[in-house]
């Protein structure tokens, strides 16, 4: 290699954008480390081949490019979904395609790739964790100005209870004292949100927790038909967490997930360690995750509901608080982490939550 190509080619290998060039038949001709990375095939595999023998042919970036040389002109699609060949989550990337013209010949074309992951999940860790906080501020808030009404209304109804003898008057004061009671229910969950540092971590095998949980819940109503999957990672090592409040953040999505399939269907819990590097709250640098996916068989969530579910107080179950999927984010935040949903109506929802792999020192 001669001195010009070895220092292009250590020029094209620092840049932290995914350059590929191909000839007038789609035939690759240069690709750099990044390119590779992003693609998940390497230059040795590629270099003068077609992308459709490379890749499947639905590719975004074989689409691109195909009509980039065809119209000959520059066409650019952003936050494309590019699905890994290492076995993690699809990446999101800018595709840009340039033709290369020489004199009035289209001679190829130049695609970059811009990785947008990590900056697009750290916005997504941010708003959960802006979300996270202000919730907690909220919950502090109307569990302090409703404690003490509740306890005097009930007091009150509990009183006329003992004082009336007229059974048909009697279900009023009963009423009162149920639903205050309902409400009182209500203000504890909200107050566990109010111990917002509150972590007692620990070193913990995330998959004894989850046997657990399940084994506490299986005798539960709605569960007699419900087939139970797991599909762990056995190599994950004991990790820092808080046992209990993860325990509450399962069982929240656990929960959801069996209402959803109306005591029928298969809930699948997985454990991985990601195959790709995410960011944490307290370490904005990429680090390595655990990845725990609660995964159901039922119903699905409508497009217009998935931006909202995890709002407090919302929810489409007549008999649901709607706090649950918030206190899930909110722990889930607490740990460095973060939740995230995939739904299709007909057909299930799947929940991943990733924390850091924070392995403990006693390991």
């Amino acid at each position: 290699m001669s001195a010009d190509l070895a220092r292009l080619d250590a020029i094209l290998g620092s840049v932290s954008v995914g350059i590929l060039a191909v000839d007038s038949d789609g035939r690759v001709e240069l690709q750099n480390p990044e390119a590779s990375r992003i693609l998940g095939v390497s230059a040795v595999t590629t270099l003068g081949r077609t992308l459709e023998e490379c890749l499947i042919r639905t590719h975004p970036a074989v689409s691109l490019i195909r009509q980039a040389l065809e119209e000959d002109r520059e066409l650019s699609e952003h936050a494309i979904g590019i699905p890994s060949r290492l076995g993690g989550e699809e990446l999101l990337v800018d595709l840009s395609v340039s033709p290369v013209g020489v004199g009035h010949e289209t001679a190829g074309a130049v695609l970059s790739l811009h990785d947008r992951t990590i900056g697009l999940e750290l916005e997504d860790l941010i708003d959960q964790h802006a979300r996270s906080e202000l919730f907690a501020q909220l919950a502090a808030g109307i569990a302090h100005e409703l404690r003490n009404p509740l306890g005097g209304i009930r007091g009150s109804a509990e009183l006329l209870i003992g004082k009336l003898e007229d059974r048909a008057l009697l279900r009023f004061p009963e009423l009162i004292r149920d639903e205050t009671d309902r409400m009182r229910r209500l203000l504890d969950d909200l107050a566990e949100l109010t111990h917002s540092g509150d972590l007692n971590l620990r070193p913990t095998n995330l998959h004894r927790v989850m046997d657990d949980l399940i084994d506490l819940q299986a005798p539960s109503e709605g569960w007699e038909t419900i087939e139970v999957q797991r599909e762990y990672d056995v190599s994950i090592p004991d990790i820092e967490l808080d046992s209990d409040r993860f325990t509450q953040v399962v069982l929240n999505l656990v929960r959801n997930a069996v209402q959803a399939m109306g005591g029928k269907g298969r809930l699948t819990l997985r454990t991985r360690v990601d195959a790709s590097y995410q960011v944490s709250r307290d370490q904005p640098t990429p680090v390595r995750m655990v990845r725990v996916e609660v995964e159901d068989t039922g119903s699905g969530i409508p497009p217009e509901d998935l931006p909202h579910i995890f709002t407090p107080f919302f929810t489409q179950r007549v008999s649901g608080s709607g706090l649950g999927l918030a206190i899930a984010q909110h722990w889930t935040v607490r740990h460095g982490g973060r939740i995230q949903v995939s739904s299709n109506l007909g057909e299930g929802t799947r929940m991943r939550v990733y924390l850091p792999l924070s392995i403990s020192r006693s390991a």
